[in-house]
């Protein structure tokens, strides 16, 4: 995507009352990444002076790169686990567990809000749930942000048989990773698009306080933003400030979050 366009969305997305913009890019990592992260960097800043937030998820993070991101003003950096260390081998092998944890030390370190979390409906049993959540709990910080994404099967990718994620497998996972991570935006993520509102509402109620808005969460569609919107009315629910020091936190309200 182009500068105007990645600006426009940013626009669009603070307009419809988003705080924070999230920008994702397919790469492994960033190492030989220069021309792209000094691009990046200048988004970072851009998107910070009209008002809003600003996540980036650019795969694995060297110190100097992540240092880099917080001069520029980089709120959050997205990097999930996925799942369990033991179930892991199973799903990825372009880099390792032990290589994800790093990047997040070289997030926390620069002083940027982790974001991580993981997938559920890859093939994983209950134990791997918990196993994911735990490590995220026993980090000696608890992530900022905590997005809890359902897999949504891809025809032609290996996971292309999974079944859907049992709405109630939502919830549990939602709900201890608010009991087990008190203080983090637990964000009802990818798979939303298949539940209900109904259902949606029963994941804010058991602890869910953020969900991603846009057109599609990188390779997957995402639900309507006007249908959020009614969710949102219907359920009572309304966007609270972007987190500067210049604004007040409540408490009470959700918050809803811009991906590109």
């Amino acid at each position: 995507m182009n500068k105007d366009a990645v600006l426009e969305a940013a626009r669009k997305a603070k307009e419809g009352g988003s705080t924070r913009f999230c920008m994702g890019a397919a790469w492994r990592d960033t190492i030989g990444r220069k021309t792209n992260m000094n691009q990046i960097v200048e988004y970072v800043k851009e998107i910070r002076d009209m008002g809003m937030e600003v996540c980036c998820t650019l795969g694995m993070l060297e110190k100097q790169q992540a240092l880099e991101l917080k001069k520029a003003g980089l709120t959050a950096y997205n990097h999930n686990l996925d799942t369990s260390r033991e179930y892991y081998p199973n799903i990825i092998t372009t880099r390792t567990y032990d290589e994800r944890l790093e990047t997040l030390k070289h997030v926390r370190e620069a002083g940027i809000n982790v974001c991580s979390g993981g997938i559920i409906g890859l093939g994983e049993a209950e134990e791997d749930r918990i196993g994911l959540l735990h490590t995220l709990a026993t980090l000696p910080t608890h992530p900022e942000s905590v997005p809890i994404n359902a897999l949504i099967a891809v025809k032609g990718t290996p996971l292309e048989d999974q079944k859907p994620v049992d709405i109630w497998d939502m919830i549990r996972m939602i709900s201890t990773a608010r009991i087990t991570m008190p203080s983090a935006m637990v964000r009802l993520s990818a798979g939303r698009v298949r539940f209900s509102v109904p259902e949606q509402a029963l994941c804010f109620l058991a602890g869910a306080n953020s969900i991603f808005t846009g057109e599609k969460l990188l390779t997957t569609p995402n639900n309507d933003f006007d249908a959020d919107q009614n969710m949102f009315k219907l359920l009572g629910l309304a966007p609270k400030p972007p987190n500067f020091p210049e604004y007040e936190k409540d408490s009470e309200d959700e918050k809803m979050e811009a991906s590109v």
